[in-house]
């Protein structure tokens, strides 16, 4: 007789929460300066929320979406993944078409577990990242070690 687990399951942001993130971090963008995209994915990395300011620029759009996935996808902030890719045995990862290595996108994280991702795009690197931070702390989200 069979007795291993069939099923698990997985939490995963909801469209409430998703919005009210869309919203912290287009706060942050207004304080740091910046117009900005902002994706929100699942925990799956499929997009949740979306918003795009009026003057972002239109390569924003894919941008933002991408960086949310990356992040979800293994629960690492886009700019850790410079470091990973630059490694010879894992090199390949950046011809990934979806793949972002650039700051601007997290993982978000609930007690430790990756419940989606948020991808920000429209400012440096270093200004996406900064916007994500502000948003995913306003909401009570863990940031990554």
């Amino acid at each position: 007789m069979n007795t291993h687990t069939k099923t698990f399951s997985q939490a995963s942001i909801t469209r409430l929460t998703a919005h009210a993130l869309i919203e912290a971090a287009q706060a942050a963008a207004r304080d740091i300066g910046i117009e900005v995209t902002i994706a929100i994915t699942d925990n799956a990395g499929h997009l949740k929320a979306f918003d795009r300011s009026d003057k972002a620029p239109f390569l924003t759009v894919e941008v933002a979406i991408d960086k949310a996935w990356t992040a979800a996808s293994f629960g690492l902030a886009t700019h850790v993944w410079n470091s990973i890719i630059s490694k010879s045995e894992v090199a390949q990862l950046a011809h990934r078409p979806r793949m972002v290595a650039v700051g601007g996108g997290y993982p978000i994280l609930l007690d430790g577990q990756v419940v989606g991702g948020i991808g920000i795009s429209g400012g440096n690197a270093l200004q996406d990242q900064q916007a994500c931070e502000v948003a995913l702390k306003a909401l009570g989200f863990d940031l990554p070690a």
